[in-house]
This record gives structure tokens, sequence and C-alpha cells, in this order.
């Protein structure tokens, strides 16, 4: 476990595979905001044939659905979805886009964690409860697609030091299982 590695983004396999279960990261540069809703689009125009309207090779997925930006900031409260709820598409999503990181909070189903190992990727926990601290990291929001969701929209943001932890690293070693493991262990 590492004190706060920064990582600037898009994501590329040397980074994937130096990252650890328990890892302390900061993120920077551009992630893409998706909820329940978006992902069923895309899972939809995946086993359709079509494309999807952006590029997520390489990219990182925030499950989040911003609120509404005071004057002066970029977004409003913004923080993690339960991510079990994208769990029934995610596998699919990084079979087929080249998607190569996931943050949100919560556990993960089996198959997820499967198809997180054999796709090489990440998935980062971020803080529940703590939404304007993360809102504080993102320092533009742009809606990409899917206007008509709401605060469900697909967004691009830029970020700066955006504090996650890796959960499930591309080896398939599962932060909610090992940490309170370690943790009962050293009682």
């Amino acid at each position: 476990m590492n004190n706060g590695l920064e990582i600037k983004l898009p994501l590329d396999e040397s980074k994937i595979k130096s990252l650890k279960a328990g890892d302390m990261i900061f993120l920077s540069g551009i992630i893409f905001t998706a909820r329940d809703a978006a992902h069923r689009r895309f899972f939809d125009l995946i086993t359709s044939g079509k494309p999807l309207p952006l590029d997520l090779d390489g990219q990182v997925i925030y499950y989040c659905g911003p609120t509404p930006p005071p004057p002066d900031k970029a977004t409003g409260s913004a923080g993690p979805t339960t991510s079990g709820r994208m769990d029934r598409y995610t596998p699919l999503i990084l079979q087929k886009t080249g998607l190569k990181g996931m943050i949100g909070k919560g556990g993960r189903s089996a198959e997820v964690i499967d198809a997180i190992v054999k796709n090489a990727c990440v998935y980062f926990a971020a803080a529940g409860g703590a939404g304007a601290l993360l809102a504080s990291c993102i320092k533009k929001s742009t809606i990409v697609c899917y206007e008509d969701l709401g605060a469900e929209a697909v967004r691009r943001l830029e970020v700066k030091k955006m504090p996650v932890i890796a959960a499930i690293d591309c080896y398939g070693n599962n932060l909610y299982v090992d940490g309170p493991k370690r943790f009962l262990k050293n009682i």
C-alpha cells in the first residue's frame, strides 16, 4: 500500500499493472460519468452492433450523477453511486470498449471481478458521503451525450488530484474482501 500515488489519465497497461488493491491514488485528467441508464444504453448499442457516442478506450468511468453547479464551480456535489447497479452491464462493456477503469462505491460481483482481470482493468473506490470534497477536484464538466437523462447524462470531467483507492486491481485482489481480513488479523 502506498501513501498517495499521483496518476495522470488516461490509463495504460503499465499504470494498471503497477496498482495494488489498497493503494491510495490521486487521479488527474479526464474521466467520464455514467450511471445506470447510460450503462443500459451503452449495453444496448453494443449488443446491437452500433457504435457508442464516445470512445471509452483507455478511459475511466465515474459512477456519478453530479448535482447542478453553484455559480463559481464546475459542478455541485459529485459523490459516487453504488457500483453494483452497473454489474449486469460491466463485463460486456469492458470486453467491447477498452474501458480501463471504473470509480464507484461498494463491492462488485464475481463476474465483474473476472472481467476486470481478463481485461486488465482497475476498480477504484471513492468515499461515499464526500460529494463536496470530490466536486472540489472537478475543474470542468461538459455533457457528452444523453442530455435527456438530466443528472445521469454522460459528462466529461476534468479532474485534478481526485482521491480514490484501488479497490480491485487487475490481478483480482479485492480490498472489500482482503481489507477486513487484514484489519481483523491486527486486532
